[in-house]
């Protein structure tokens, strides 16, 4: 595809506050999957797990094909296509988060897929360096570091052996942090010259057409589609987007660690939502990856001051 034909950008300017606040906003969306599904049927949560992400991921992609409809020329499918090759890997990774979450669940434990899904922002530090080469500070290494160790503390307890489908599992959830960093350094590269709002809905598609097999027959009732929709249009499709704007502003490993924060507030909407009362070891974990962002945040912020006050 010739390089004029691929859609650009949108121009949205973002002070780093002003990043930072909305990507704390896309992980506090992002965190209420757990408490939502927990009202979901019993039935559909004991063996709907595909027929949820289906259900999700069309409803996600409904969301962003409906902006795209009022925002863009063309609407959704001709927005798509001008996004060209990196909107094609960017859906291909959306796709694959979508997808993969969901599976590694129904093979290993939420403690599990969470453990594995901390290591995020270390694969996105090492993809952005090696590709992009971003000179990555010691001090987000340091909070790298301390943010994996506070989440492997939060749930050591409740983590399970790697035998069996355990280990399976965690192999399909290390595609989560993987297409994530791939996703992030895509985005990275080619953000003043693509618009990447449509990815997100191609990524809805291409999940909601890969489950949809698997999710035969549908058994969900109104309210659970109502509840389903709920999560593609504010837990999925509106932080996603939020996430492509984001990436303009904030090199990719300093977003995958602030997605952590995902995990910390999911702990507080399963205590205040679900009555899941958090252990003493989750409170202290969290507290840990609570800290190592706010230190990183605000080293970061001091560093951007500086120069300005010294000119």
């Amino acid at each position: 595809m010739a390089a004029n034909a691929v859609a650009p950008a949108p121009t949205v300017r973002l002070t780093h506050r002003q990043a930072l606040g909305l990507m704390v906003c896309a992980t506090l969306l992002w965190s209420t999957a757990g408490v939502v599904t927990r009202h979901l049927s019993p039935e559909l949560q004991r063996i709907g797990r595909f027929e949820i992400t289906f259900l999700r991921s069309f409803f996600a992609a409904l969301f962003v094909a409906a902006y795209l409809l009022f925002s863009r020329q063309g609407g959704g499918l001709r927005a798509v296509a001008r996004a060209g090759w990196p909107g094609a890997i960017s859906g291909l990774c959306w796709a694959t988060m979508y997808s993969a979450f969901m599976l590694a669940l129904t093979l290993t434990t939420t403690a599990n897929t969470l453990v594995v899904l901390s290591v995020g922002p270390l694969v996105a530090a090492l993809l952005a360096r090696l590709v992009l080469g971003t000179r990555i500070p010691l001090r987000t290494w340091t909070a790298i570091l301390a943010a994996m160790i506070g989440i492997a503390w939060m749930f050591a307890r409740d983590a399970a052996g790697l035998g069996g489908n355990h280990l399976l599992g965690m192999l399909i959830a290390f595609a989560v942090p993987l297409a994530a960093a791939i996703n992030l350094v895509t985005l990275q590269r080619t953000r003043k010259r693509v618009d990447f709002i449509p990815a997100v809905f191609l990524g809805g598609i291409l999940s909601a057409l890969a489950m949809l097999p698997l999710a035969l027959p549908l058994q969900a009732d109104t309210r659970d589609i109502a509840l389903t929709a709920m999560l593609g249009f504010f837990q999925l499709g509106l932080p996603c987007m939020f996430l492509v704007v984001v990436a303009r502003h904030l090199p990719a490993h300093e977003i995958a660690l602030l997605a952590l924060l995902e995990v910390v507030f999911g702990t507080l909407w399963a205590w205040l939502g679900a009555d899941e009362t958090p252990s003493t070891a989750t409170l202290v974990g969290g507290a840990i990856v609570l800290a190592a962002l706010a230190l990183n945040e605000l080293a970061a912020t001091r560093g951007e001051a500086t120069p300005s006050a010294t000119a």
